[in-house]
């Protein structure tokens, strides 16, 4: 069920991302069934519901990382390309925070960050050394560069990972359950971070099962359910008054009785 758009944030606008009724199959198993929807400047859009109804499937589409099967899915109207070289450019537009943190563990926290912008961006050592730093202190990890993955918290490493895809420059994040491997001490300064971004006016698309930061933080709330999008709406409409009866069963669930 799609609301209407008309008091979304930047809805009058082209969308950044836009995804139009695609498909992806996993053999005989039906991943994503005709997934349609916006995602404009400057929101944070939630992707909520039950483990395994699509919704990391959805994140790894946007970046190329696994192919659809129908359907098309737009970065600022033009839809994402099938060959391997524009991909990988496609890619540098997009910042992706994955559940694990994916560093480098022969290498310390600056150049964790760094590593990418000599590699991918072709910028000298020093400038991005600079631009790394710049993120660090983003994060809240200013006294934490010359440390190594090994001697850091998993929040500090996944805030480590999310300043590596900021230093990158990209016009939307993706974030794919970033707390879910984290202990519950660690969560909040992630969280904290993720926040800050919003408020910066960072576009961001954010798998979660942290319902309290979707409730606080989302302007768009997007429900799933077996590979289909259920209900969507705005913060407050989908968990104070949800309109489809699965979507209050999954709340309940999780101890929200709107």
């Amino acid at each position: 069920m799609t609301p209407s758009y008309s008091d979304r944030p930047g809805a009058l606008r082209e969308p950044v991302l836009n995804y139009r009724n695609i498909t992806k199959r996993y053999g005989d198993f039906q991943a994503l069934n005709g997934i349609s929807l916006d995602v404009f400047k400057g929101e944070v859009v939630c992707l909520i519901g039950p483990s395994g109804s699509g919704k990391s499937t959805v994140l790894r589409c946007t970046n190329a990382l696994e192919a659809i099967h129908s359907g098309e899915i737009l970065l600022n109207g033009i839809a994402l390309p099938k060959d391997d070289r524009a991909i990988r450019k496609v890619r540098q537009r997009m910042g992706m925070v994955f559940q694990n943190f994916e560093l480098f563990p022969h290498k310390n926290t600056l150049e964790n960050v760094s590593i990418a912008l000599t590699t991918v961006l072709g910028m000298n050592a020093a400038d991005a050394h600079a631009r790394a730093a710049r993120m660090l202190e983003k994060v809240g990890l200013s006294d934490k560069m010359k440390n190594y993955p090994a001697n850091l918290s998993g929040g500090q490493q996944q805030r480590v990972a999310i300043a590596r895809a900021l230093a990158m420059e990209p016009e939307v994040m993706l974030f794919d359950e970033p707390t879910s491997a984290l202990d519950p001490e660690t969560i909040g300064e992630v969280l904290n971070v993720m926040k800050t971004l919003a408020e910066d006016g960072m576009t961001m698309v954010v798998v979660t099962h942290e319902m309290a930061f979707a409730r606080k933080v989302a302007d768009w709330i997007v429900v799933f359910d077996q590979g289909a999008i259920i209900e969507q709406g705005p913060s407050a409409q989908i968990f104070d008054n949800p309109t489809v009866e699965r979507t209050r069963t999954f709340l309940n669930h999780l101890g929200w009785s709107g």
